[in-house]
């Protein structure tokens, strides 16, 4: 019989300090609950901006188009050791340079978390977690502006606000 653990995030305050700690099943669909996510933008030499289409399978928004990486931070991980694992993880990118781009708190009414989002340019194979993910591929930011936004999650569409906003675009 396979064990399966319990996925145990920090709960943080709105000034992202930690104030406890709780399982995965616990946080979900509690906006309350504040915890962490690292977001990795992925860009390619063209400045082409990598997205994953969320399994079907997903609990939360499946089948959308979403941020290149994103990922849930493991209680007492750093914001940036999560982003390098869930790059690895989600899309088998090892060893490329993560620039810090910036953090916010978003909520909405099925959860609260504390994001940092890193860029990074990647023009090496991608392999996707396809437990995880359906499929993947690089889009230009006028081809994302052009598309039906239901294709999108509601957090990629506020993360690229927020990306539009630092880059000037």
């Amino acid at each position: 019989m396979r064990v399966v653990e319990k996925e145990i995030f920090d709960l943080v305050d709105e000034n992202d300090t930690v104030i406890g700690r709780a399982e995965r099943d616990d946080i979900h669909g509690n906006p309350q609950m504040i915890h962490r996510v690292a977001h990795v933008l992925v860009f390619d030499s063209s400045g082409e901006l990598y997205l994953q289409k969320r399994s079907i399978k997903k609990d939360v928004q499946p089948g959308k188009w979403d941020t290149s990486v994103g990922g849930h931070v493991n209680s007492g991980e750093s914001y940036e050791e999560a982003a390098y694992r869930e790059m690895k993880e989600e899309l088998g990118i090892e060893g490329a340079i993560l620039e810090f781009l910036y953090r916010y708190l978003h909520r909405n009414e099925y959860e609260s978390e504390y994001v940092s989002t890193y860029r990074c340019l990647w023009n090496g194979a991608i392999e996707i977690e396809k437990h995880e993910i359906d499929e993947g591929r690089f889009w230009s930011l006028q081809k994302i502006r052009e598309s039906d936004p239901r294709k999108f999650t509601p957090n990629f569409l506020d993360e690229l606000v927020r990306f539009k906003r630092l880059s000037g675009m």
